[in-house]
């Protein structure tokens, strides 16, 4: 709660000094899943003067599809979306500009690796098989859905995916983010398996993982390939628009009264477009 506090401060010294409003502050899984969620709230609240809320896990899924479908445009006719997150997945299928449905599952990369993959290190084969069996028990229902709608385009997000994609022969970042990026379902599969094989901290040697997430790099796969292998989806574009920017661009698009309706009146007012943000989760 401190480091959190001081993040949200520093956030809001940010706007101040540019003279923006306050930070559209929000929370996401770890928070609204926490059992003192709200002593975590009030003492930001208490801290920095910002008042955060808690995002719906739908509502992360919807805001995600909206920047996935304006960086993609219209071209990409039917979209289905899956971000992984820390501490929990969102996927959303829709043929506009907001999602058909969207639904967030507590299959995050940091949650997993938490439940499943702390004993061994590297895991061991009976760790992945009830890694497996969880996932594909949260996402029966999802991924039918899925493969009944068939969409024309999948798209991934989060930096799980974008590290993910890299180490399975992306363009690296310093491309920049309008280099075309792909990650096909049979090269997650063997990614699956190089992670598997090494301890985390080796993982971290791998192109495109980084040390914090090196950890749970290994469970983001599984999350990733699973979710395309069940789905149905051969392969998805990377898109390095996320949440962040579905926020923003809600905000831009319906204005200052959709963020009340959203938080319910519990976020930061913002009578104008802010030009800056703060989000508190695990890390994605």
């Amino acid at each position: 709660m401190e480091q959190l506090v001081k993040a949200v401060a520093a956030a809001g010294a940010t706007a101040r000094r540019w003279r923006a409003q306050d930070p559209l502050a929000f929370a996401t899984a770890v928070v609204r899943g926490a059992p003192n969620r709200h002593e975590v709230l009030q003492r930001v609240a208490s801290g920095t003067g910002i008042r955060m809320c808690t995002l719906p896990g739908e509502t992360e899924a919807e805001l995600t599809f909206l920047a996935a479908r304006r960086w993609l445009g219209w071209k990409a006719g039917p979209l289905a979306l899956l971000d992984i997150g820390g501490g929990s997945l969102e996927v959303a299928f829709g043929r506009g500009r907001l999602p058909d449905f969207a639904a967030s599952l507590p299959l995050g990369a940091n949650r997993l690796t938490r439940e499943y993959l702390g004993v061994q290190d590297p895991p061991g084969p009976d760790e992945l098989k009830e890694l497996r069996r969880r996932i594909r028990h949260e996402l029966r229902d999802v991924a039918s859905r899925i493969r009944w709608e068939g969409p024309r385009t999948a798209v991934v997000t989060s930096r799980t995916f974008q590290q993910l994609a890299r180490l399975c022969g992306a363009a690296p970042g310093r491309y920049g983010p309008f280099v075309d990026r792909e990650l096909a379902c049979r090269d997650l599969r063997e990614a699956v398996r190089s992670l598997a094989g090494l301890p985390a901290a080796e993982r971290a040697r791998l192109p495109g993982i980084s040390a914090p997430r090196a950890a749970q790099s290994l469970a983001g796969a599984v999350v990733g390939h699973t979710a395309l292998k069940l789905m149905g989806l051969r392969r998805a574009v990377v898109c390095p628009w996320a949440i962040r920017e579905g926020v923003l661009l809600r905000y831009a698009e319906d204005g200052g009264e959709w963020w009340t309706d959203a938080t319910g009146g519990t976020g930061s007012p913002a009578p104008a477009l802010a030009a800056t943000l703060c989000i508190a989760g695990p890390p994605a």
